[in-house]
């Protein structure tokens, strides 16, 4: 009630404020006058040129800082002519340039900025011999090495309290998107590191969005690579990409965190807090979260990372949902969760470093949904109509450890074990209806179910790695192992009326005790060659799987005259013992040289898949599979700026030991499912391959990338329709003709318009084409789609004033069918937004994400369209310690989330609960006794008059 009243008395002066915002546009405007009286735009240029080879230097760093105070004016990177240019305004009569390259002395000259154009010519880069060198403070912005990007973190502006996702946001060429995804130079990025080691498993999000820039020094921009292969000097994942943020040494001891927490209407709370002990080495760090905001709980509510609203959530099929990869719990619906963990790291010794996590989280979520669907079949078609509810109650802990011991400069041993242990209790209940063409009730059901489930699993990784001499060979062994136990009680009631000439009622009252443990070793061996030191290496490999599972589900009826479920039913129980052995010999080849790598890989598959039905042995199955499996990986860099790679990836996937089972699965009285026992597995020949491409120069960035697939033997699901009663009969069979390919790109452009305001430009495309061979009612068919995403992006920034960023998406979908009785479908969606924010007056900050959503191809009932506006107010107090926030969720009540799936044989419409509007106000407070900011390395500069 308190927060309410607050609300209502700070909303209420904000709708008076007509003239206050006429003074701000009119400061605005005043400003813009005075900024563009008093800068004088300039042009730099040059050449750089290498003491000893006498040859352009590419990609060495050029950079201006004002003299008062070394802030960054501008900086670019050298072109593979060693030519650059600095294009800037300023206010100040002179500035200090640099240049900067690895190996070579920094240069240094104090520029008098008279004219509009200045040619420096040619300047000669001197070897780094620490000669007549002088020691500064100061470093280049970016820094590029053969196989690492590097920002300098002081050299870009942020408001005072960023966080490690606002710095990433400001970086040239880095990329994050709504739900905290990060692409650098068009390629994702999978991990985040702190100094090298890991924070928090290997969620990025928790990372980027709790750790604030003022403890960061710098950030490393590298190829993915395992620890091995960091050991072993491997190339990494050319497609993915791995952010270290490095603290100095005097920065890296002491206690920083942040709590928060905030109330708002219809009792909407949300708290969080983060406390971080840092020494050197060891790195102890706590958190905590909890709301009924549809947010995971580990991000602070200041701006609009709790909205509940994307911020890396995806909702899991069990009603739990995960961030970055790690499960909070909850569901689609409403969900209040409550969060901890603690990350632990360490060095113990000189040869062994440690890193463990343990993670508590349990949640609670309502949900009910309501879909319509209609079915096309060759002749004829019928339309279902749902309504769902569902309550889940979910808990779970989570360990990991990681500990690196690297014996000597030789042998690093790896041992990552894992455990977890969770319960799951849902509620359940639903009512289905199914009509022919002509709306005739053809079948009901109802359905009403409550599930307890619990698991545990232990996993381990052990890897060792043994170098040989420094020409690149090496032996690894790596051994993976898991355990896994889950019980399951599931309680369930269901009539399903079946009507027409032969009417039929069947109901069940049963209990099911379900028990699934499983058990699987994998062992790997590789063995690496050089045949040419460093450079052309041969790889021999093997691998042996072993998994065996036991899955055992015993359904009991209800009894009348017991009143207790003792009457065992046969159908509807199993007992399967499954075993899958593979092994697997390889050998390959690989290539590494000063501008393009490549490798090839060959192996054999002998694949064994035996099941054993304990209770129906007439239906036991063992298939043996043989096949040749490959992987073909090309890279190729132009330069420092830009690269190509190509790749070839063949794969079979055997049928699923459920699919070729006889075995006749009728859980469901409306849809029996049946193996086939004859399948053959698939093989699917991949094809990809991109360009990434980054001028320093222009701030211009284009990324592109395509991918295709064949796949023969693919293995799809063939149901035919009583068409009487509506009943699906479900098998399996075997299909040659299916494919797809794609192609997407993205350009950027980064416009200065002078020392505070920038324009940016994104645009972008996609585009994909589809074949799938499929069954209607025994009749063979293909369907077409196609699909064509363009996208638009606008940003203009002003620093410490405003920030304006519209965008728009539109998507066309095609589905074409080669048979009469299916009509081809087009539907188009429509996304457009603006999100703004504006600095002033001085510690005040509102903020502003406005989406419209159109979809004007939902059926009749669902809402076609939605605008979602969120809006927050932050005013920083406490000498910028604390926070004080106003935001609201939803602020024209319109949130949905109708929607539309058309596939080649239905199309659905389908509607749940949503997060519906409210208003919160919230505090936050952060406290910091890191050492102070040090001084930043000496350099050996040399210095030009």
């Amino acid at each position: 009630m308190l927060s309410c009243i607050i609300i209502n008395a700070i909303i209420k002066p904000i709708n008076q404020s007509t003239a206050m915002k006429k003074l701000i546009l009119v400061f605005f405007v005043l400003s813009s006058v005075f900024t563009f009286s008093q800068e004088k735009r300039f042009e730099i240029t040059g050449q750089l040129i290498a003491e000893d080879t006498q040859q352009p230097l590419e990609s060495a760093t050029i950079y201006l800082e004002r003299i008062k105070d070394s802030a960054v004016v501008s900086y670019t990177i050298s072109d593979k002519l060693g030519k650059f240019k600095l294009e800037e305004t300023t206010y100040a009569d002179s500035l200090n340039f640099y240049v900067s390259f690895v190996g070579y002395a920094t240069y240094l000259k104090k520029l008098e900025i008279d004219k509009e154009k200045i040619d420096l010519e040619t300047i000669t880069m001197q070897l780094d011999n620490k000669l007549d060198e002088v020691y500064i403070e100061s470093t280049a912005p970016i820094t590029i090495k053969k196989d690492t990007l590097e920002f300098n973190v002081k050299s870009f502006k942020t408001k005072k309290d960023a966080s490690v996702e606002d710095l990433l946001k400001q970086l040239p060429g880095v990329e994050v998107d709504d739900e905290g995804n990060i692409t650098v130079n068009g390629k994702s990025v999978n991990q985040i590191l702190v100094n090298g080691k890991p924070f928090f498993g290997n969620d990025p999000t928790i990372t980027t969005k709790n750790l604030t820039k003022d403890i960061i020094d710098k950030i490393q921009v590298v190829d993915t690579k395992t620890k091995a292969e960091a050991f072993t000097g491997e190339e990494g994942d050319k497609e993915n990409k791995t952010i270290n943020l490095t603290i100095k040494e005097e920065n890296n001891k002491g206690i920083f965190g942040r709590v928060a927490a905030g109330g708002g209407t219809d009792d909407r709370y949300e708290f969080a807090g983060m406390l971080n002990y840092f020494n050197n080495d060891r790195r102890i760090s706590v958190l905590a979260g909890g709301n009924n905001t549809n947010s995971p709980g580990f991000s602070f509510g200041e701006i609009s990372k709790m909205f509940g609203r994307g911020g890396g959530i995806s909702f899991n099929s069990n009603g739990s949902f995960s961030v970055g990869g790690r499960s909070f719990g909850g569901g689609a619906g409403i969900t209040t969760s409550k969060n901890a963990g603690v990350n632990y790291a360490d060095q113990i010794g000189n040869n062994t470093e440690i890193s463990s996590d343990y993670f508590y989280a349990s949640s609670s979520s309502e949900n009910e949904t309501s879909s319509q669907k209609e079915t096309i079949l060759v002749d004829s078609r019928f339309f279902s109509n749902s309504i769902s509810r569902s309550e889940n109650d979910t808990e779970s802990h989570s360990y990991n450890l990681d500990f690196e011991i690297e014996t000597d400069s030789t042998f690093l041993i790896n041992i990552e074990p894992s455990f977890r242990y969770s319960q799951n209790r849902t509620l359940f209940n639903s009512d289905d209806e199914t009509l022919d063409q002509d709306l005739v009730l053809t079948n009901a059901s109802e359905v009403n179910s409550n599930v307890e489930s619990y698991a545990r699993e232990f996993n381990n990784q052990l890897t060792a790695t043994k170098r040989f001499g420094n020409r690149g060979a090496f032996v690894r062994f790596q051994l993976d192992n898991s355990v896994s136990q889950q019980e399951r009680d599931d309680f369930v009631r269901s009539t399903t009326e079946i009507f027409g000439d032969n009417p039929e009622t069947i109901i069940r009252d049963q209990f099911t005790d379900g028990e699934n443990n499983s058990y699987g070793v994998s062992t790997q061996f590789r063995y690496r060659y050089p045949i040419i030191a460093k450079k052309l290496f041969t790889d021999i490999r093997y691998r042996y799987d072993i998994d065996k599972s036991k899955n055992k589900q015993s359904t009991f009826d209800f009894n009348e005259l017991a009143q207790d479920f003792t009457d065992f039913n046969l159908d509807l129980s199993t007992d399967f013992e499954y075993k899958d052995t593979q092994s697997i010999p390889e050998i390959g080849v690989t290539y590494r040289g000063e501008k393009w790598s490549t490798w090839f890989r060959l192996g054999y598959n002998i694949r064994t898949l035996e099941n054993q039905d304990l209770l129906r042995p007439e239906f036991n199955v063992e298939r043996t599979f043989k096949n040749f499996q490959a992987r073909y990986n090309f890279n190729y860099r132009f330069s420092a700026k830009a690269n190509v790679y190509l790749g070839y990836r063949l794969t079979n996937t055997p049928p699923g030991i459920r699919q070729l089972q006889a075995f006749e699965d009728v859980s469901n009285p409306l849809n029996v499912v049946i193996g086939n026992p004859n399948l053959s597995p698939s093989n699917r020949h991949r094809f990809y391959g991109g360009y990434s491409g980054f001028d320093w120069q222009k701030r211009t960035g284009f990324y592109t990338n395509f991918n295709a697939s064949v796949e023969n033997n693919q293995v799809i699901a063939k149901t035919t329709v009583d068409p009487e009663t509506l009943r699906r009969t479900t098998t399996y069979e075997n299909v040659d003709g299916n494919y797809n390919y794609g192609v997407s790109a993205n350009y950027s452009k980064d416009i200065k318009i002078d020392t505070l305001k920038t324009f940016k430009f994104r645009f972008g495309a996609r585009y994909n084409f589809g074949n799938r061979i499929n069954f209607n009612n025994d009749v063979k068919y293909s369907s077409k789609v196609t699909t064509i995403s363009p996208s638009v992006g606008v940003e203009f920034l002003w620093d410490k004033v405003l920030e304006f960023k519209p965008y728009y998406r539109l998507s066309l979908t095609d589905n074409s069918f080669d048979i009469d009785a299916f009509e081809d479908i087009e539907f188009t969606t429509h996304s457009a937004g603006l999100r703004t924010a504006t600095f002033l007056p001085k510690k005040l900050e509102w903020r502003n994400d406005i989406s419209f959503n159109y979809n004007p191809n939902v059926a009749d009932g669902f809402q076609k369209s939605s605008w979602f506006w969120n809006s927050t107010i932050t005013y920083t107090i406490m000498k910028d310690k604390g926070l004080l926030s106003l935001k609201v969720y939803d602020l024209l009540n319109q949130n949905t989330n109708a929607r539309r799936v058309a596939t080649q044989d239905f199309i659905q419409d389908s509607q749940s609960t949503v997060l519906r509007q409210y208003f919160m106000l919230s505090f936050s407070f952060k406290f910091n006794s890191l050492g102070s900011k040090g001084k930043t390395d000496d350099l050996n500069v040399i210095y030009f008059d």
